[in-house]
């Protein structure tokens, strides 16, 4: 397990993260779906979070989203590399009634996403945009190749659900030990 804290004028944030738990999180990020994505991103990966955040949140979510996903990118980077013996790469397709997502990735320690989720507007009070912002700042900081598609839904809630579980599910896959392959890399070297 490592430990992740970020302070700033805009967010208090406090993070431990374990790559190899069973899924339990205690998560109180003071915005009611988000948290409710990042406890279905725990469960779905597999890993453990405890994430709390004191944020901006007079003013609005973008903070509090935007650095969870730093500080959740952090403490992902610094269990993950430098990495050996697993799969590397991971994919999966979750579907939620009418809404079905594809999230595949590269634990390539070159950070890049691709996020082709056509949503706008609002889920209760989160903003859906936000959802961008949270896995830009977790791919940037982790070192992640992300691509989340959006294969089809009408369902905002379905929508973003179904991407959160698609993205843990991938990472999970990726991480799964692979004593063959060693460094899975012909460069010898992520």
């Amino acid at each position: 397990m490592v430990e992740q804290n970020r302070k700033t004028k805009e967010t208090d944030i406090k993070c431990k993260l374990d790559i190899n738990g069973t899924g339990k999180s205690n998560i109180n990020t003071g915005v009611g779906f988000f948290d409710h994505m990042l406890e279905a991103l725990s469960k779905h990966s597999g890993m453990d979070l405890e994430l709390s955040c004191k944020g901006d949140l007079h003013i609005d979510a973008h903070h509090t989203v935007e650095d969870c996903g730093i500080v959740m990118g952090k403490a992902l980077k610094q269990e993950i590399f430098p990495i050996q013996a697993v799969e590397r790469y991971g994919n999966a397709t979750v579907v939620m009634d009418e809404a079905a997502t594809t999230c595949a990735l590269d634990l390539s320690n070159r950070p890049y996403l691709v996020y082709d989720v056509n949503v706008s507007g609002k889920v209760g009070d989160f903003d859906v945009e936000l959802a961008e912002e949270f896995f830009h700042a977790l791919s940037g900081n982790a070192g992640l190749t992300v691509h989340i598609i959006q294969d089809r839904g009408r369902n905002k809630h379905h929508i973003l659900e179904a991407s959160f579980k698609a993205f843990a599910v991938a990472l999970r896959r990726a991480l799964v030990k692979n004593e063959r392959l060693g460094i899975p890399s012909t460069k010898g070297v992520l």
